[in-house]
Formats: structure tokens, sequence, C-alpha cells
């Protein structure tokens, strides 16, 4: 396993040394680990060259607002697939799984022009809405880990007068905190490394998330200033590093605990 992680972890440390050293060590023959001397100012250079820190309010609140979004649609959602009672439930539960299938590629067209015609391009509003509207994926997850909560006590809040919102609100959301973190890491880590979609709809620079805005500089001056985009690039990595060792714990409890019930 020491040797697995040696072969991941190899391009993220040659990331983290190429961002300390000058040009001249860059483009040295051989290969230099530890650079030497240190350059620490490539760090503070890398925000003239980009600019991050409105890349990064940017990608913060795309980020943290579409994990709002995935926690309520697809919370109800499952809810709705594993504990009501109506008719043609499994069949919708199937369409649902079947819309995994898709491409994004296939629907991005379509997408394109409902918000065109909506008036939304070149705002967030394509970056945040659809996930006000429910992922497969995401409902799948919490459908299984809600089927591994006991029905008794379902049936005993609603012998004690609960309505379905308190039981889903009091019971299955704080029993299932383990599946709703996945749920989160897993939107957070999309969010915030998805260059696709802000390439497609976002126009103004003011409104580049971080992965717009590292590859408008890798296109501008990526064949030159290598030691400026790997220091920009650290520090994009930085928080999703430091997200994972809080949660890994939380995180490593959801995958086991879910899709364990068919």
């Amino acid at each position: 396993m020491i040797l697995f992680s040696l072969a991941f972890l190899t391009p993220v440390l040659w990331m983290i040394s190429t961002s300390l050293k000058t040009s001249e060590q860059i483009f040295s023959s051989g290969i230099n680990w530890i650079p030497n001397p240190i350059a620490f100012e490539n760090y503070t250079n890398a925000f003239n060259f980009v600019n991050l820190i409105s890349a990064f309010k940017n990608t913060l609140f795309l980020s943290v607002i579409n994990v709002v979004g995935v926690l309520i649609s697809c919370s109800l959602a499952a809810y709705a697939f594993s504990v009501l009672r109506w008719k043609y439930r499994e069949f919708f539960f199937y369409i649902t799984l079947a819309t995994m299938m898709l491409p994004e590629m296939v629907t991005l067209v379509p997408q394109f022009v409902l918000f065109q015609k909506l008036g939304w391009y070149g705002t967030f509003l394509p970056l945040i809405a659809p996930y006000f509207c429910g992922n497969a994926f995401y409902i799948f997850l919490l459908r299984q880990f809600f089927l591994t909560i006991p029905k008794e006590l379902h049936e005993a809040a609603s012998i004690d007068g609960c309505s379905e919102f308190d039981i889903f609100k009091n019971i299955y959301l704080k029993l299932s905190v383990p599946a709703l973190s996945v749920v989160s890491l897993f939107q957070f880590l999309f969010t915030w490394n998805d260059l696709m979609k802000p390439s497609v709809y976002l126009i103004d620079q003011n409104q580049y998330t971080l992965s717009l805005a590292l590859q408008q500089f890798k296109a501008q001056h990526g064949g030159t200033e290598w030691a400026l985009l790997m220091a920009a690039t650290t520090i994009t990595v930085i928080p999703i590093i430091i997200i994972f060792f809080f949660a890994q714990k939380t995180f490593v409890q959801g995958i086991a605990m879910t899709g364990i019930k068919e």
C-alpha cells in the first residue's frame, strides 16, 4: 500500500517541488526534488498573474451552494424512493437510475440552449440550478442508506403524531450523517475541480473559477511560467487536502455503510 501511495503522491510532490523552483532549476538537466535556493516568491507572484482571490471566492461560493442544493433535493428524493409508499415508485426510481447512463456531453447542448433562452448565460445560475433538481447517483446512495434505517422508528414516530417531514428531518437526516457527508464531499470536490461547465457558461473574468483561471493562465503563460502555474495549482489543491483529512473518518464510514441493502 505504501508503494501504491507513493505512485499517486509522486505527481503531487513534484508539483510542490516545481512551485518552489526558479526558472533555471526547472529547465536544468536532471531531476532535482529539493529546490536550492527555495523560491517562496513564486506564491506571491502567482497572485499577480492569476486573479486567485476572486477565483477562490467564486469557487468556494459555487461549491458550498451546490452542496446545499444536492443535500436538499437528493435527500428528499431518496426519502420518497425508500420510505414512502406510492404507485410506480420502483418504476420511477429505475428511470432515475437510467439517467446515469447518459453522458454529460449528450445533455450539455440542450441545457445550454435552455439556459440561454432563460437569460442565464454569463451568470452562475446554470452552475447552480441543476443541483437543486437532484442527482441520480446521490439519490441512489442516500436511498440505499435510508433502507438500512429500521422501519420501526418510522412507525413509532407516526404513532406519536409526527408528520412525514418531521420524521424525515428528525430521524432519517440525523441518522444519515455519514452518507450525507459522503455526498457533500463528492459534490464539493466535483464543483471545485469542474472546468467544463464554467468554461461553457462564464464569460466575465471576474466570475472565473479556480480551474478556469488556471486554464486561462496556462494558455497564456504555461510554456514559460511553470513555477507560477505550479504555485497557483498548489494553492488550489491545499483546501481539498485539508477537507479530506478532516472528513476522512466520516467519509470512509459513509462509503462502507452505503449500498449494503437491496
